[in-house]
């Protein structure tokens, strides 16, 4: 490394080296050095890291399991033992510098649902400006909700896409989340216990050139295991569609992708999400048919849960019975 401006030193001192005991900020082996390091705190708690997938460390004791998944530098915890969750927050507290982020809107209107019907939003030359620091912080902190709120998933997607340059039809979509969320803050995913976990079924779907920018398709996958849903994504497609089938073909793929990687991590308590060409999709697709790995049963419009991925053009009641189906509740609702 090079000297920084003003360090003189000798000129046999010029011969050595300089031995990195810290690493820093920005620097390549920063990441590896941070997760190594984290790495080396959960096991000597008592974790033990997965397999099948690296950043996912299990705790097994009295009958009841403790699950941390890592990504990037953000954490979250789920599991059955209430106890050893809150040990592992302190733990980790003390061993690394962690905030809490929340967003307070208390006050606001409630509404429906968390996009307009139809609404598409787009980068317009002369917007009015928004503060771009308010709309980054809103949209940070709703990230974090997507991990457990599928209902977010779409238009968290379409909002995350101008964090950039946020006007003021972007901040509107922002605060009609919010307005969301107060509808009913306490809706959340109820997952029945079953013995049989190898069941796994996916929904899939894309939006063809819908994106008004740049005419990319958006795809999108729920996955349940066993009818309790586990994983899903809305999420625009790397490269222009030229047809609503390879938009399809690709959404298919990604869906398919996913499935077999939670067959393999079933088998444990990764599956990549990039394909460049159609033909690689169907082919794929079609030798797991072939294999009877997987099945394509025709879903019926009304019952095509992975619209509300995909695109706006859902109405509240169409919302309303698809979050039904995907096992949401509302805790706080009267009954």
């Amino acid at each position: 490394m090079d000297l920084p401006p003003g360090c003189i030193v000798s000129e046999k001192q010029c011969q050595k080296v300089c031995k990195l005991k810290k690493s820093l900020y920005g620097l390549k082996q920063s990441p590896r050095a941070w997760f190594g390091r984290f790495t080396n705190s959960m096991r000597a708690f008592g974790y033990r890291q997965s397999n099948s997938y690296h950043t996912l460390f299990l705790k097994k004791q009295h009958g009841k399991i403790t699950a941390l998944i890592v990504y990037v530098d953000d954490m979250v915890v789920t599991g059955n033992d209430s106890k050893e969750r809150k040990t592992l927050q302190n733990y980790l507290s003390r061993e690394f510098e962690m905030k809490d982020l929340e967003t307070r809107m208390s006050g606001c209107q409630p509404i429906d649902t968390p996009i307009e019907e139809g609404l598409k939003l787009c980068i317009e030359p002369n917007h009015v400006s928004t503060d771009k620091g308010r709309y980054q912080r809103l949209v940070g902190r709703l990230m974090y909700l997507a991990h457990t709120r599928p209902d977010l998933a779409y238009a968290l997607s379409v909002i995350s896409q101008y964090m950039h340059n946020p006007g003021e039809q972007h901040m509107n979509a922002v605060m009609r989340i919010l307005r969301y969320l107060k509808n009913a803050p306490g809706k959340g995913i109820l997952f029945t216990k079953k013995v049989d976990h190898q069941s796994i079924e996916v929904y899939t779907d894309a939006d063809w050139a819908g994106a008004v920018d740049d005419r990319r398709s958006t795809s999108g996958y729920f996955t349940f295991v066993d009818s309790n849903l586990v994983t899903w994504k809305s999420k625009k497609q790397n490269v222009i569609a030229r047809s609503s089938a390879k938009a399809k073909f690709r959404s298919m793929a990604l869906g398919l992708c996913e499935a077999l990687w939670i067959r393999l991590l079933l088998q444990d308590l990764v599956q990549h999400d990039r394909t460049k060409h159609v033909e690689v999709d169907r082919f794929f697709i079609k030798e797991k048919l072939d294999d009877k790995i997987v099945e394509l049963p025709k879903i019926r419009l009304e019952d095509q849960l992975v619209d509300i991925l995909t695109k706006a053009a859902v109405s509240s009641r169409v919302f309303s019975k698809f979050l039904d189906k995907l096992g949401m509740c509302d805790i706080y609702a009267p009954t």
